[in-house]
């Protein structure tokens, strides 16, 4: 029996040395932690939100009344009359724009007349990378004229808007990564995959 005292309290001082270590080293990662999630409550970041349609730029400006910064890319399209030609300014992306805040004042934006809803995955609020809103003001400042395409993902209906297939739907089964899309097309045979650019391709929206 002492010889099983003694091996019981060996093995409980080991485990309370092991675990002072495990605690010592794991200590500065929970800090870490504990301050990222802080700072990502309290720091401003770039969100998207839906819009009314055709109030982009209503909300915009009502948005920047309450002291939000906000971006809207717009591009410049010449639009054909009956009797004249006239450049507009047309928002790049219908009913989206960007507002910098912080998560917590989400419900302030929503408030906002003109907004819909703020654009969420996963439940959260979708944060979108300050080097994509950077991206987008060097293409559109940089005379650039970006075309916006629909964004499609695996079990999405679309119908082909262009080509020899024009008319078709189908269903994307696969995103390949050089841009490309591959779409089930029940209509020509039982689960036939053919391969069509995405430009090619419009959403069908669910009734």
């Amino acid at each position: 029996m002492p010889n099983n005292y003694k091996l019981f309290n060996l093995l409980l001082s080991t485990f309370q040395t092991d675990l002072s270590s495990i605690n010592k080293y794991l200590f500065p990662w929970m800090f870490i932690l504990k301050f990222y999630q802080l700072n990502k409550a309290i720091m401003k970041h770039w969100i998207a939100i839906y819009t009314k349609p055709r109030h982009e730029k209503t909300t915009a400006a009502a948005l920047d009344e309450k002291g939000f910064e906000t971006y809207l890319p717009i591009v410049r399209e010449r639009r054909k009359w009956s009797d004249r030609k006239k450049w507009v300014d047309l928002p790049l992306f219908k009913s989206y724009m960007f507002v910098r805040c912080k998560p917590k004042n989400g419900l302030f934006v929503l408030q906002t007349p003109g907004v819909v809803k703020l654009i969420k995955f996963g439940g959260d609020i979708a944060i979108v990378h300050p080097e994509t809103i950077k991206a987008l003001r060097l293409m559109i400042e940089g005379g650039y004229n970006p075309t916006p395409i629909d964004f499609f993902i695996v079990g999405d209906k679309v119908e082909v808007q262009e080509g020899p297939m024009k008319g078709i739907e189908g269903e994307v089964v696969r995103v390949d990564k050089d841009d490309r899309l591959v779409v089930r097309v029940d209509a020509i045979q039982h689960s036939v995959s053919v391969q069509i650019n995405r430009g090619f391709l419009k959403p069908i929206k669910s009734s």
